[in-house]
This record gives C-alpha cells, sequence and structure tokens, in this order.
C-alpha cells in the first residue's frame, strides 16, 4: 500500500472533514493529490477516473468545503469476497487536520465491516512505522489479530523497490448495524389514551313462559232421564 499520512498542523485553519463516495468525475483532484505527495507511486488520470467509477463503494474521500483533502483506494478481494484490501492513501497537510489519515482509514474500513467483511489486509513496506501503527492500533480497538508476511519479494518488482510485506488484520467482528442502535421512537398507539370499552348492555333474563294449558279431558255425554225427555215431548 503506497500511503502519505502527514498531517502538516495548522490549527488555525481546522475544520470537520466530511467522508463521502468517490465519483468518477473527482479522479483528477486525486491524481493531482498523489502527484504532489512525496513517495506515492502516480499512476494515470485515467486510472483514478476508472477507479472511481468500478470500486467506488470501496473506496473513501475526506472533503472540506467540497475540496478533497483526502483519499483512499479499496476493493473486496474477487477471491476472497470477505477481505476487504487497502491499496493506496493519502491526505493533505493543507488544513492540518489532527489524524486524518487515521480517522479516513477507520471509517473505510469500518464501512466494509458494516457489508460483511471480516477481514482487512494492506501492504506496507517495513520502513513505514506511521502506517503500522495505524493497522496495528485499528487492530487492537478491534480485539483482532495481526498477520504479516511477504507477499511480493522485491526482485518482482524492480530495482530499487522494495519488499512488499502483507498485513493481514482479523478475523473481525460484524459492525453493529447503526440503524438498529439508534434511538427507537416510542410507539404512538401504545402512548395513545385508551378509549374505555363500551361493555355491551348486561343480557336481560328470559321473561317467564306461562305453563302449558293440558289439554281437557274429553266429558261424557249427558244421559236425559226418563221425565227429561217427557216435558220435552
Amino acid at each position: 500500500m503506497t500511503t502519505a499520512l502527514a498531517s502538516g498542523a495548522r490549527p488555525a485553519q481546522r475544520k470537520r472533514p466530511v467522508f463521502r463516495t468517490p465519483r468518477p468525475e473527482d479522479g483528477i483532484a486525486v491524481w493531482e493529490l498523489v502527484r504532489d505527495t512525496p513517495g506515492l507511486d502516480t499512476n494515470s488520470r485515467y486510472f483514478y477516473v476508472l477507479w472511481f467509477r468500478d470500486f467506488a463503494d470501496c473506496s473513501l474521500l475526506a472533503t472540506v468545503d467540497d475540496e478533497i483533502v483526502g483519499f483512499l483506494l479499496g476493493y473486496r478481494r474477487p477471491g476472497e469476497p470477505d477481505t476487504y484490501f487497502v491499496w493506496q492513501t493519502a491526505v493533505s497537510p493543507r488544513h492540518g487536520i489532527p489524524f486524518l489519515g487515521v480517522k479516513l482509514f477507520e471509517a473505510a474500513a469500518d464501512r466494509q465491516r458494516e457489508r460483511g467483511a471480516r477481514y482487512v489486509e494492506a501492504t506496507v513496506s517495513a520502513e513505514n512505522k506511521a502506517i503500522l501503527m495505524v493497522l496495528r492500533q485499528y487492530a487492537r480497538k478491534r480485539s483482532a489479530e495481526v498477520a504479516d508476511r511477504v507477499l511480493f519479494p522485491s526482485g518482482w518488482l524492480g530495482e530499487g523497490h522494495h519488499d512488499e510485506v502483507l498485513y493481514r488484520i482479523g478475523p473481525l467482528d460484524r459492525a453493529p448495524d447503526r440503524q438498529a442502535l439508534a434511538p427507537r421512537a416510542p410507539d404512538r398507539q401504545a402512548l395513545a389514551p385508551r378509549a374505555p370499552d363500551r361493555q355491551a348492555p348486561a343480557e336481560q333474563p328470559p321473561a317467564p313462559q306461562p305453563p302449558a294449558q293440558q289439554p281437557t279431558a274429553p266429558q261424557p255425554p249427558v244421559r236425559e232421564s226418563a221425565q227429561q225427555k217427557e216435558n220435552a215431548a
């Protein structure tokens, strides 16, 4: 990883940086920052424009009043999608923002943790004490291990180039969901006063029914006496 983390203190002009996702039109400004930063490998303008089209969601910019004062390039490894590789980063000393490079690295790495990354990788020369401190501090804060090995020996990279030592941080716990941590608004329906229940009128007992009339027993026919028959005649 090529990096420059100088802060160049100018405390009178310190402002709070804003981190945002880069866009292809930011490529030229980033290229100029790389060009003006000693020790960084300068790529073409087209490289940065293209990178911010294809890998913007894995990269990050730091801005002050819409001016780019820092950047970080990274990507998720195709063969190991849970690994986030940080490739190049630099900050401008112009605004004298303390620890801007550290904050930029942590913001980019934590954003990838929220998206499922469990490892963070970077290649660093043994002489780059500043970035080594950043990597170890990041791992310590997140209770993660740091492993290192030579990834590319200097002989593969041409005369005058140092060994590229790979530092691998992890495994990392998944970052807590910011939305889940946000305070939950009270349930308005639960807080609303409850209207009194309207009880149904008590059921009235059924009115007593009159006793059923018993059928009248048939009466025997009346027999007329002989005297009654004479009178009737």
